[in-house]
């Protein structure tokens, strides 16, 4: 029998009494029955992390959100609309029209002399391009503007490329996955405000160390186009690599997963 902390014989029959008697009688009923149920908080808790947990991983298992290894095992469709909208790929020109694309491997302008993209587009993971859209309108304050060679590169057309130039300083090895292959790096050159390509050191896809940003044998002017947009794609937290001026990590690419899906 439960030993209630009020004696209900001497209840006063008024109605603020009995709301606050009854009151106390609820609380203390559930009381009883929510420790009937769960006698261990503890073993409560560990219960609901662990289902939390679970839940967690199978999610992100099945949207390609780990980076590595993980995401390469025969990446599986995911509808876009079940993806945290950090992992989405978007479309940069639905946020950024004004950027000018010119995506070499949907054309034969490329180092593989064929295309390998059914359609010009360059797709991004949601803050990856994002970021691009705020150098894009920085950029244009100061009368220039980005022209877009590659952004996300399906793991398809990754394994071909390894194959015609199996070189790490220039093509990731398809077994771990490129940046590109994660929607998180853009190659890229900077235009004027009538959409001329500004002097570089190089063309794109050159494979020499002339395509190196720091590259002693640049011209002065080629010098100050680097910088420029050097500068201003590390204020947006990309990433410069040593050995092409043109290429971009995005910021925190390493949360992504290597995708494989057709543009």
């Amino acid at each position: 029998m439960l030993n209630y902390p009020v004696d209900l014989v001497q209840i006063k029959a008024s109605t603020v009494a009995h709301r606050q008697t009854s009151s106390s009688l609820g609380i203390l009923l559930r009381i009883v029955t929510h420790r009937l149920i769960f006698q261990d908080k503890l073993m409560r808790r560990l219960y609901s992390w662990l289902l939390g947990a679970i839940v967690i991983v199978i999610v992100l298992l099945s949207s390609g959100c780990f980076g590595g290894v993980i995401s390469l095992a025969t990446p599986k469709p995911v509808l876009p609309s079940l993806l945290p909208l950090d992992y989405r790929l978007i479309d940069i020109q639905t946020i950024a029209p004004d950027i000018v694309l010119d995506m070499r491997y949907a054309t034969s302008n490329n180092f593989l002399k064929a295309p390998v993209y059914p359609v010009a587009r360059c797709l991004l993971r949601a803050p990856v391009a994002e970021a691009l859209k705020r150098v894009q309108a920085d950029l244009i304050t100061q009368g220039l503007g980005l022209k877009l060679f590659d952004c996300y590169r399906p793991l398809s057309v990754q394994r071909a490329m390894w194959k015609i130039l199996p070189d790490s300083n220039y093509v990731a090895n398809p077994a771990k996955g490129s940046r590109h292959n994660r929607g998180a790096a853009v190659d890229l050159t900077l235009v004027d405000a009538m959409g001329k390509e500004l002097e570089m050191p190089t063309e794109f896809d050159d494979f020499s160390e002339k395509a190196f940003p720091d590259s002693p044998t640049m011209t002065a002017v080629a010098r100050r186009n680097v910088d420029i947009l050097r500068t201003a794609m590390e204020k947006q937290g990309y990433t410069a690599i040593s050995t092409e001026w043109w290429h971009y990590d995005g910021p925190n690419w390493r949360r992504y997963g290597v995708l494989n899906q057709s543009l």
